[in-house]
């Protein structure tokens, strides 16, 4: 879907590896993208903008935020866990590509990411 700050071919790689199968996973970034988005200004606000595309912002975020987003969104474990792990890929993919793959990784040793795609979504009910 437009809005997707993660590519395809993360979503492939993360979900090989998750507990969630390949077509379940864009449709979970869709519903957290659709939730984030409306908290946009909230993160430019009130967490550290560690990158930014022409797709989304990438914030850091405290250990435990993906817990109230996988809360917020009705989420069981092992979904949060594979969106997650989706943005989490995505700054690591994107930090190679610009020469910032050190600094990124070292980041997110010691905090999360969150990936606020910049074109809306629609909510999922």
């Amino acid at each position: 879907m437009a809005g997707d700050p993660i590519d395809g071919q993360t979503l492939l790689l993360v979900a090989a590896k998750a507990s969630v199968g390949p077509r379940q996973l864009p449709d979970l970034v869709d519903v957290v993208q659709a939730d984030l988005r409306e908290c946009r200004e909230q993160y430019r606000r009130e967490y550290e903008l560690a990158h930014e595309t022409d797709d989304y912002a990438a914030f850091f975020v405290e250990d435990g935020h993906w817990e109230e987003i996988g809360e917020r969104v009705g989420f069981d474990d092992r979904e949060r866990d594979a969106v997650r792990r989706a943005h989490h890929e995505q700054l690591r993919r994107d930090g190679r590509r610009v020469g910032r793959r050190e600094e990124f990784e070292t980041a997110l040793e010691i905090r999360a990411c969150v990936l606020v795609g910049t074109v809306a979504v629609e909510k999922f009910e």
